[in-house]
């Protein structure tokens, strides 16, 4: 255990997110998600979900204030409207960042193409359906 650190960000975790830069993306996703076919670098925190893995990088990694949207979530294939875990997504970023963040909904298909070219894919426990989120990190200036 380490101070001010929350205890679920494992090693693997905490390396991917210091060795990311300026505009990576991880993205974090549900145990339904082919994360094996998507993307190489999958790290596994089975049983935690979605919400809690995305608070826990969040408490360490700013979003991207140089996008328009530094988060996106999958659109639901049935179309209609976003899923019920999206507002969950939408508070812990707008918590994390101390103002309202926007999350974009993006197509499966459009999703699954960023997943593929992410730094790192957070495989979670998240049972509920269309529990994906990609976040795009930002930078910590000197002052910080």
């Amino acid at each position: 255990m380490l101070k001010n650190l929350d205890p679920i960000l494992s090693a693997p975790l905490l390396a991917a997110l210091k060795e990311m830069g300026h505009g990576d993306e991880i993205a974090v996703v549900d145990t339904n998600f082919p994360a094996y076919a998507m993307n190489g670098r999958v790290l596994h925190m089975p049983g935690i979900a979605a919400t809690r893995v995305v608070e826990a990088i969040l408490s360490l990694m700013p979003l991207d204030t140089f996008v328009a949207a530094p988060a996106a979530t999958m659109a639901q294939v049935d179309g209609k409207g976003p899923p019920a875990i999206f507002a969950e997504f939408q508070a812990a970023c707008d918590k994390a960042e101390g103002r309202k963040v926007k999350v974009e909904e993006i197509d499966r298909f459009a999703f699954y193409e960023r997943v593929k070219k992410c730094y790192a894919l957070v495989h979670s426990g998240e049972r509920r359906l269309y529990g994906n989120i990609l976040l795009k990190k930002g930078v910590i200036g000197p002052d910080a």
